[in-house]
């Protein structure tokens, strides 16, 4: 298992990197991150928002969060000072989910990756880390910087159709309930994209978010590890980054991202 994806959080401490972002969220309250940040981060940590900074403006189809328009993401990191060696860490506070999305965006535009922080922002304060609600000022990136292309590894609803006449494997990440279309606290219908299996992306992480061994990963994937080809999406193309990450580290780094996900999908209906 690639173990470089990752960062403890004793390392963390010991030797802090030259940008830390926090990608803390809440689909049920969007100001949430923003006051759990300033309420107590890693030092030196610089807020990122999954809807203006890590998503795009919403429309009929494309999903609840769009992927943002390349160039303004590229602009948005070259603010923080983040060229397309920068090494970073993001983290969050809810299983990789925010921080994931942040890995998806850097890796898809050609970014050197960032770690992610195991077990999240807990994981820092029970290794004794000391908050701080100071706000750093970013630091610009000087010269040039990186002109950005398009995101890579992703599809829209007619790549993902063209994808699955061609056998891909189809993976909702999404829990049992609303992937059987028993409950759905979001979207406006039920359900789950015809052939699709099921994965939640929970099933990657033990209860304290700290990501599980390669076994553990290869027993959560199943014989879907086989496919030659998966697609994966979620119910607006963030926690199917969790997934996207776990592959990732299992050496599986060629899974497309549906980026419009079911709330793309269920729009089309």
């Amino acid at each position: 298992m690639t173990t470089t994806m990752l960062i403890d959080a004793a390392e963390l401490i010991a030797a802090p990197p030259p940008i830390v972002f926090d990608c803390r969220f809440s689909l049920q309250d969007p100001n949430a991150g923003r006051a759990w940040y300033l309420a107590g981060h890693v030092p030196g940590a610089h807020y990122l928002d999954l809807n203006t900074d890590l998503s795009g403006t919403a429309g009929r189809h494309g999903g609840r969060h769009p992927l943002p328009a390349p160039g303004a993401f590229a602009a948005l990191l070259a603010r923080h000072g983040v060229g397309r060696d920068t090494e970073v860490v993001a983290y969050d506070d809810s299983r990789f989910a925010g921080a994931s999305r942040l890995w998806w965006l850097m890796r898809s535009l050609g970014y050197r990756s960032p770690r992610l922080l195991d077990g999240g922002y807990q994981a820092f304060l029970a290794a004794g880390g000391e908050p701080q609600q100071r706000v750093p000022q970013p630091q610009p990136l000087t010269g040039t910087a990186a002109v950005a292309g398009d995101f890579r590894g992703c599809c829209d609803i007619e790549g993902l159709r063209a994808a699955q006449g061609a056998g891909a494997w189809l993976i909702d990440s999404r829990e049992e309930r609303r992937y059987q279309g028993l409950e759905e606290p979001i979207d406006p219908v039920a359900g789950h994209i015809p052939g699709a299996l099921n994965r939640p992306w929970q099933g990657v992480t033990s209860a304290d978010g700290k990501i599980l061994d390669a076994d553990g990963l290869r027993a959560h994937w199943g014989d879907a590890l086989a496919a030659d080809q998966l697609v994966v999406y979620c119910g607006s193309g963030i926690t199917a980054c969790v997934n996207l990450f776990s592959l990732a580290l299992l050496g599986r780094e060629d899974a497309m991202l549906y980026a419009g996900s079911w709330s793309d999908w269920c729009s089309h209906l």
